[in-house]
């Protein structure tokens, strides 16, 4: 059993802003807004949705690969991930464009603004899911719009279940197009601000999406997560607790990397659930979105220390 997770490769300029953006933004002339942050530190990550998700599955050791569209500057990313040993067989190189790149500003609550260019992003209908390399399990995650329509619709035709996590580029889609995507995925993950967007847009709650799918999951940060499934009380899943919180960056691309592994060695939605808690609480506590490690003993021993029971 393997996974293949679609989604964006970019390169994160992460700022971070020693003040509360909300000492400095007026809330009444958000209209006319122009504002100015200085920023002393900034670090350039790797990242990208598929990315930090193929480097934390390699983490686990759930097999699989990412499949993503890169631009011409893409190479000290692509030496990085051959010295990880994380696959990019299923890249390709978009000659005229850059890799993705996103403007990342944290304030000190955590809160951030975000400016992403796509660049090659914007092609990744280029790249037409294999359904005939032995992948049991698909994730359709921020990527160019017309890629995620056509990869879900190809998971979808090949009969593979996949994971429709939408993330940022959520709103670039109505209600009708959310309401596909729905049917045809197996499990729906969001945050809980993404969650209520996605109510809104498609007139479905919690119960009604988690009738359609295998599996709703809403990540609600320090407060844990929750897992609706048909026909059950929700799941709420505990937060594990971060020695220090460093950098929220990815935590959610950590976490989603711990549902795949779940789900590739069917652990259960309790088991599943923790462990990727598990590993977006590792996340916070390192800056950028690959830069902590961990051997599967040490991370089974932390496991049994945060939740009480053995991995």
């Amino acid at each position: 059993m393997k996974a293949l997770v679609c989604g964006s490769m970019a390169y994160d300029n992460i700022m971070v802003f020693p003040d509360k953006f909300g000492n400095h933004i007026l809330p009444d002339k958000v209209h006319m807004l122009n504002v100015s942050f200085l920023v002393p530190e900034l670090r350039r990550e790797f990242g990208g949705c598929a990315g930090n998700i193929a480097y934390n599955m390699h983490l686990l050791g759930a097999p699989g690969a990412a499949m993503a569209t890169v631009g011409q500057d893409f190479g000290p990313y692509a030496e990085w991930m051959d010295k990880q040993g994380v696959s990019r067989e299923y890249f390709s190189e978009i000659a005229d464009a850059f890799t993705g790149q996103a403007y990342i500003t944290t304030d000190l609550d955590a809160n951030q603004i975000t400016a992403f260019h796509p660049g090659a992003m914007g092609e990744s209908h280029r790249n037409t899911v294999p359904t005939d390399d032995g992948f049991t399990l698909g994730m359709v995650s921020p990527d160019g719009r017309d890629g995620m329509i056509q990869h879900a619709e190809q998971f979808a035709g090949a009969g593979i279940p996949f994971v429709f996590d939408p993330g940022q580029g959520l709103p670039m889609f109505s209600g009708d197009e959310l309401r596909k995507f729905i049917d045809e995925c197996s499990y729906v993950t969001v945050n809980d601000y993404e969650c209520e967007l996605i109510k809104e847009r498609t007139g479905w709650d919690e119960t009604q999406i988690a009738e359609q799918t295998r599996a709703l999951i809403v990540t609600r940060g320090g407060n844990g997560s929750t897992i609706y499934v048909e026909g059950q009380q929700p799941l709420e899943i505990p937060s594990a607790k971060p020695a220090q919180l460093a950098d929220p960056t990815g935590c959610g691309d950590a976490y989603r990397a711990g549902l795949i592994y779940g789900l590739l060695n069917e652990l259960g939605w309790e088991k599943t659930g923790r462990i990727a808690s598990l590993m977006g609480c590792i996340k916070i506590e390192h800056q950028g979105t690959q830069n902590h490690s961990f051997t599967m003993a040490e991370f089974a021993e932390r496991y049994e220390r945060e939740f009480g029971s053995a991995l």
